[in-house]
C-alpha cells in the first residue's frame, strides 16, 4: 500500500450507519490508506462554469447530452410601452428595465443548471464503473492490498470528490436563483405600490397590469428553477453520502483482499456466544495460526449498527489461567496483541477509535487466547 497519501479520514462514515449530510457542502476524503486517520476536509465551491451569453428570444432548452433530461425554461417576453411623460411612467420604466434583466439570469442559470447536472451525471457513472471493477475482482478473489484495486479505488474516490465539486457549484448556483426570486418578488411589490401614486394617467395603469402579469410569470419560472436545483443538490447529496460509507468498505475489503458484505447480518456471533444481554457480540478463538475472522466480524458490526447506530464496543483480550505463571504471562500478552489486531480490522471497517475500548482478563475455563467484542 506504499506510494498513497495517507491520514484523509476516510472513517468518517460508519460501516452502514453513515448520516446523510444536509449541508451546503461535503467531506471529501481521498486516498485509501486515509481510511485509518481521523482527520477530515471539507470541498471548497469551485468556480461556477460562466453565464451563457445573451438569452434567446424562444424557449430554452439546452442541448442534453443523452445522460440526463434538459432543463426547459421558456423566458417571458417583457413588452415595452410608450414614455408617457409622467413620472409615474419613468418607475414603470426602471420596473420593467428590472425584470427583463431577471428574465436573462433565468436563461443563464438554466444553462448552468443542465451543464452541471449533465457533469454530475458523468461523474457518478464513472465512480460506478471503478466501484463495479473493484467488486468483480473483489468477488473472484485476489491478493491483500492489490496495487492494481488500490488504483481503482482512488480513481473512484476521485469521481466522488468531482461530485462533491459540483454539489457545491450547485448550491451556488441555488444561492444566486434566490437572490433572484427575492428581486423578483420586490419589483412585483413596487408595481402594486405604483398603483397608489397620484399622476399616472391612463396609459400608465394599463402598462402596470401588464408588468405585473409578467413579473407574476417570472416569479413562477424562477422557482421551477429553484426546485430543480434543490431537487439536484439533496439527491447528490443523499447519493455521496451513502457512497463515501461504500468507499470506507471498499477500501478495508481491498486491504484483506476479501469482498465484505456478502451475507451481511447473517451471524452474528463466533464460537458460539450468541449476542444477548450481557453476552458478547462476537468471541474470537485464536487457537491456530492465521485465525480467518474478518468476515463474520463485520457482518456482526454491521448488523450492530443497523440497529443501533450509535452504539459503541469493548474489545476484551482473554487468556486462560492454566500453567506456570511465565506461560500465564506469555498468554496474557499474546491475547492483548490479539485484541490490539481486532481492533484494527475495526477501524478498518469504519468504526471510529472514539467508540472502541480495550481490556483484558483471564478466565480458566479458557483453553486458548480469546477476543471478546461487547457492545456498550
Amino acid at each position: 500500500m506504499r506510494g498513497i497519501p495517507a491520514k484523509q479520514g476516510l472513517k468518517k462514515g460508519l460501516i452502514l450507519a453513515f448520516a446523510v449530510s444536509a449541508g451546503l457542502s461535503l467531506t471529501a476524503c481521498s486516498d485509501i490508506d486515509g481510511m485509518f486517520g481521523d482527520d477530515g476536509q471539507t470541498m471548497a465551491a469551485t468556480d461556477l462554469p460562466p453565464d451563457a451569453g445573451a438569452p434567446p428570444t424562444g424557449a430554452y432548452q439546452p442541448v442534453a447530452t443523452g445522460m440526463v433530461p434538459a432543463t426547459t425554461i421558456t423566458p417571458v417576453n417583457i413588452d415595452g410601452g410608450s414614455d408617457t411623460g409622467t413620472a409615474v411612467n419613468k418607475t414603470i420604466q426602471t420596473i420593467r428595465s428590472q425584470v427583463a434583466g431577471l428574465q436573462s439570469k433565468l436563461s443563464a442559470n438554466a444553462a448552468r443548471l443542465a451543464d452541471l447536472r449533465n457533469q454530475g451525471a458523468g461523474a457518478a457513472s464513472a465512480y460506478q464503473e471503478a466501484k463495479a471493477r473493484i467488486t468483480t475482482r473483489l468477488q473472484v478473489g485476489t491478493t491483500r492490498g492489490n496495487p492494481e484495486l488500490v488504483a481503482e479505488w482512488n480513481t473512484a474516490q476521485g469521481q466522488l470528490d468531482a461530485l462533491t465539486t459540483n454539489i457545491n457549484a450547485l448550491n451556488a448556483l441555488g444561492t444566486d436563483v434566490t437572490n433572484d426570486s427575492s428581486t423578483a418578488h420586490y419589483a412585483q411589490d413596487q408595481i402594486s405600490a405604483t398603483y397608489a401614486v397620484s399622476g399616472a394617467v391612463d396609459e400608465d395603469h394599463r402598462q402596470l397590469r401588464l408588468l405585473e402579469d409578467q413579473t407574476a410569470q417570472t416569479i413562477v419560472m424562477i422557482d421551477r428553477l429553484l426546485k430543480e436545483v434543490s431537487d439536484n443538490v439533496q439527491r447528490s447529496t443523499a447519493y455521496a453520502a451513502t457512497e463515501r460509507a461504500n468507499l470506507t468498505t471498499l477500501a478495508a475489503s481491498i486491504k484483506s483482499g476479501e469482498l465484505y458484505g456478502g451475507g451481511m447480518g447473517a451471524v452474528s456471533t463466533l464460537g458460539g456466544v450468541q449476542a444477548a444481554g450481557g453476552s458478547p457480540l462476537v468471541v474470537i478463538k485464536f487457537d491456530r495460526p492465521g485465525v480467518d475472522y474478518q468476515q463474520t466480524l463485520y457482518a456482526a458490526l454491521n448488523q450492530t449498527l443497523q440497529n443501533r447506530p450509535s452504539a459503541g464496543f469493548q474489545v476484551v483480550a482473554v487468556s486462560p489461567t492454566r500453567g506456570s505463571a511465565a506461560s500465564v504471562q506469555i498468554a496474557q500478552s499474546t491475547a492483548r496483541r490479539h485484541a490490539q489486531d481486532v481492533m484494527r480490522s475495526m477501524t478498518d471497517m469504519g468504526v471510529p477509535a472514539t467508540r472502541l475500548a480495550v481490556a483484558s482478563t483471564t478466565d480458566p475455563g479458557a483453553t486458548t487466547s480469546e477476543v471478546r467484542v461487547f457492545v456498550r
